[in-house]
Parts: C-alpha cells; sequence; structure tokens
C-alpha cells in the first residue's frame, strides 16, 4: 500500500514514491488502496509528471456492501473497473458469503481480470479462496505447522500467496523486530527521502519481543514449503515502511528458511507472475521493460545485500541509487524535496530548550 499518498489534493512530490524508487522498487501493485486516486498517481507516473515506480493499483476494494446476488451483478461491477478504472487487478475485501465470492471469481474469468483477497486472519476462509480460484491470497496463513494436504492445495491452484510478514498474522509483528535491530531513524538514506515527521511517526515507541515468542520465522518456512512444493509466493510489505520495507520483508521470510536465490526469484519474475505483468516485467529479456538493479555486493550471498543499491534503472533510465539524480542517458539531479531543510528536533515533547 501506498498510505502516504495525497488524496483529492494530488501531490506531484510525493515522497512515497521516490523512496520506493531509490531502494530499487520499479513496480508496485496497491492491493486496495481505498480511494481511486492512485490511478491519477500511476498515470502521472507512466507520463513522466513525476518521479517514481510503476504504481499499479486494484482501485478501491470490493466489499460486502456491494450485496451481489447473480453472475450479471458481478460483470456489470467488475466492468466498471476494467472499462472506466483500466485495471485487470481487483481486491474482493471479504466481498461476502462464498456464492458472492464465487460470483466475483466467475465475472473476473469471463472478463480476463485477476481477483485477490484478503487473508482475514481467518484459515478455513483461506482455503476456499485457493478451491474456488482466486489469483490470490493477501497476509499470512495465520496456522503453523502446514501440513502435506494444505501445502499442496496452494501449490497445485497456483494461487499467489503473499505472506506480509512485517504485520504478521497470528503473532507479533516483524516490522517490531526490524524497527528495533536496525534504527531506520539513523539511516541518512531514509532520512533524505522521507520527512522527518513521518520518520518520527514510524520509529517512536515500538516493543521488543523475545526471539521464542516471534511468530514470523515459523509462518516463513511454512510458505517455503509451498514455493518447494511448485507454488507462488509474493514478497508485499504492506507499506508498513516505504522502500526499506520490501528489504526487511525479504530478510523475514530469510528467517524462515529461503535460499537467497529463491528470495531473488520471488521479489522480480515471481512477483510479476502473481500481479499478471510477466510478460513486461521481472527479468531480463527482450521486448521487456528496462529495469534493473546495479549491487555493490551480492545478494546471492546474503539476501541483506539488497540493499547495497548503487544504481536503480527503471525504463532504460538510470538512477543514483542514494540521490535518485539522472546518471544516464541525462545528468540531471532531483530537485531539492520540499521538506529538505526540515529540523525538527528529536527531542521528546516538553524536554528544555538548549
Amino acid at each position: 500500500h501506498w498510505y502516504e499518498i495525497r488524496r483529492g489534493v494530488l501531490d506531484l512530490e510525493n515522497w512515497s514514491f521516490l523512496i520506493n524508487l531509490a531502494y530499487g522498487v520499479t513496480t508496485g501493485l496497491d492491493v486496495q488502496p481505498f480511494t481511486s486516486d492512485m490511478f491519477v498517481y500511476e498515470d502521472m507516473i507512466d507520463a513522466g509528471l513525476m518521479l517514481g515506480p510503476r504504481a499499479h493499483s486494484t482501485g478501491p476494494g470490493m466489499f460486502s456492501n456491494n450485496r451481489l446476488t447473480n453472475h450479471q451483478e458481478a460483470l456489470d461491477l467488475l466492468g466498471r473497473y476494467r472499462d472506466f478504472y483500466e485495471t485487470r487487478n481487483l481486491k474482493s475485501y471479504v466481498i461476502g458469503n462464498r456464492k458472492q465470492r464465487q460470483l466475483v471469481i466467475g465475472a473476473a474469468e469471463q472478463l480476463g481480470m485477476m481477483p485477490t483477497t484478503e487473508g482475514a486472519l481467518d484459515f478455513k476462509l483461506d482455503l476456499t479462496h485457493a478451491i474456488d480460484g482466486f489469483a490470490g491470497n493477501e497476509h499470512a496463513l495465520p496456522s503453523v505447522p502446514l501440513y502435506e494436504d494444505v501445502v499442496q492445495l496452494f501449490a497445485r491452484t497456483g494461487i499467489g500467496y503473499t505472506p506480509t510478514l512485517l504485520v504478521t498474522y497470528g503473532g507479533p509483528f516483524a516490522e517490531e523486530n526490524f524497527y528495533i535491530t536496525q534504527s531506520p531513524v539513523d539511516d541518512p538514506k531514509v532520512a533524505r527521502f522521507m520527512p522527518q515527521f513521518a520518520l518520527e511517526l514510524h520509529t517512536r515507541r515500538h516493543v521488543s519481543f523475545r526471539k521464542q515468542d516471534q511468530v514470523y520465522p515459523q509462518l516463513a518456512a511454512q510458505a517455503a514449503k509451498i514455493l518447494r512444493a511448485g507454488g507462488r509466493i509474493g514478497v508485499g510489505s504492506h507499506g508498513q515502511f516505504q522502500g526499506l520495507g520490501y528489504h526487511w520483508e525479504l530478510q523475514a521470510l530469510a528467517e524462515g528458511g529461503f535460499t537467497p536465490a529463491e528470495l531473488l526469484r520471488m521479489a522480480t519474475l515471481g512477483g510479476a507472475e502473481i500481479i499478471g505483468r510477466a510478460d513486461e516485467l521481472g527479468s531480463l529479456e527482450a521486448n521487456k521493460l528496462a529495469d534493473l538493479l546495479i549491487l555493490e555486493r551480492d545478494p546471492r550471498v546474503d539476501i541483506k545485500n539488497t540493499l547495497s543499491i548503487e544504481h536503480v534503472m527503471k525504463n532504460g533510465r538510470l538512477y543514483d541509487g542514494d540521490s535518485l539524480d539522472e546518471v544516464w542517458p541525462r545528468q540531471r539531479a532531483l530537485p531539492p524535496l520540499w521538506f529538505s531543510d526540515d529540523r525538527v528536533s528529536r527531542e521528546p515533547i516538553g524536554a528544555p530548550s538548549p
């Protein structure tokens, strides 16, 4: 999610897009942006009016208030998304009972669309998502361990399963561990692209959990079973901490036993397959869009090395990884951001002035 976008009044210099691109995220799919504003941001980025990753979106989620009762009603609803929002991706967010969910799936198949859905901390519900034919299931299956029947179900149906461990379902959020152990508040690259008020909002008052109380490594290990059985596992950081959070999600998955090679494929071609864009994204091939990262250290040795970004290429344009200055084919510095001169004190509220 891009939670931080302005809505109604559009923001041509939105920091959440910039920090994602600086951290190597060249394409994203927001699976439930609450409003339709994201489509306008997507168009502005594609038109070159602002800098950022390809900001694809499902549009506002479909909820139970749609009250679908038949196939034609589902066709009419999904058709509006396809024809007016021009999106092939949908978020069926606990849209109703199982019959109503199946109406969405049937209409999506007829219209050539890809509905993903909400895990909702409901293991039995998640099983029906796979059985009925959803393209994706967002958030972790909140049960460990997964036995072979469930592993094979998720693998053989081909549903895209994105655990979003930073907001762990069934236990403490993994993000708490990264806020405490990696201290992003002291990272100069984060400070360059994130306003200080937002950085303070994200990084203050986090709690620590004992290692044995963390659930996310176990959830990651179950997802690894599905991948190795032939399934599709996605990488999604839920917008908890823009840009850097995507790398935290990779590291969280690694704690469940995913190899760096598995994670790199999941974050590139695997993700493109899950959102239906593998014909244009995800690998270095002729006729695909020219995206790549140049790293200083080998991520195949340690997945944490995905953070050693020297340059980011999107659509054939090469940017400096620290500054987002364009270095090829043009030499063009990123203009100062609106918050560049902010100097907000980190002292606690009520602290005496120096």
